[in-house]
């Protein structure tokens, strides 16, 4: 879910009314789409005509910069002394639910509530109403509910003998934190030992060290994937994992359905 219609009542801060609306529609909406329907707006129908409780979800973001009439310091120039309301924050959208979402929806808001819209100064005001709708990464990123996505190859960290004493500790400082661990032998003796692999960022900072070099061999697992996904907020990121398999199985399966089609 992301703003897609603003409704601007009134503007009269120094951002203009497109560049405070695309502003508006990237602050993530903690919201869960899949309680939501696509809209299908035809040619023939306002705005208006289509907006449901199962499509829309609808804001208001009224406020009003004034003066503090009790600044602190009299003295003082700091705005967040002498002004009342300047900054303009994502926590001043407020949910306006639409027929019977009070009942079945929950927390709808801003995912952060600190997110800077505008600053405003004594007189100026911004009165918005905003529409959110269900949509795809691929109309625009404002619908990702996925921030960064990546992934790596598992790293394997071989110790080709065994590294003791002042060597042991040297190796541990080349690596990630808790990457390889000291362990005392029956002697007393600190002896290295890889414990994590998967912390390892592949500095390859090792190679640097003439003693060191040669008794340390990295590799790359080749059928172990790391994958590393953040979410805006909507949803947490196992569930993106999972809803994101489902709709790869059902272009899968909508291709196979293809395939028999045209061998028929």
């Amino acid at each position: 879910m992301a703003i897609e219609k603003v409704f601007v009542y009134n503007n009269t801060s120094i951002i203009q009314d497109e560049v405070l609306a695309h502003r508006l529609g990237l602050i993530p909406i903690h919201a869960d789409p899949r309680l939501f329907q696509y809209r299908t707006d035809s040619s023939t129908d306002t705005w208006d005509e289509n907006t449901r409780e199962d499509n829309t979800l609808e804001f208001e973001l009224k406020i009003r910069c004034t003066r503090n009439p009790h600044p602190p310091r009299k003295d003082s120039t700091a705005p967040d002394e002498i002004y009342v309301s300047h900054r303009v924050l994502s926590e001043h959208i407020e949910w306006r639910p639409i027929g019977d979402q009070a009942k079945q929806l929950k927390d709808i808001r801003p995912v952060d509530k600190d997110i800077l819209i505008a600053k405003l100064r004594p007189g100026q005001e911004i009165h918005v109403k905003l529409h959110a709708v269900k949509g795809i990464g691929r109309d625009h990123a404002k619908f990702s509910p996925v921030a960064t996505a990546s992934y790596r190859l598992m790293p394997e960290i071989v110790l080709l003998q065994t590294i003791t004493g002042r060597q042991a500790e040297k190796l541990a400082r080349c690596f990630s934190e808790g990457v390889v661990a000291l362990e005392e032998n029956e002697d007393g003796e600190k002896v290295a030992r890889v414990v994590n692999p998967r912390r390892d960022t592949c500095s390859r900072e090792v190679f640097r060290h003439e003693d060191l070099k040669d008794l340390v061999k990295l590799n790359k697992i080749r059928d172990h994937f790391i994958f590393s996904i953040e979410s805006t907020g909507a949803l947490q990121p196992q569930e993106l994992v999972c809803e994101s398999i489902k709709i790869l199985m059902s272009k899968c399966e909508s291709f196979l359905s293809e395939l028999d089609t045209v061998k028929r």
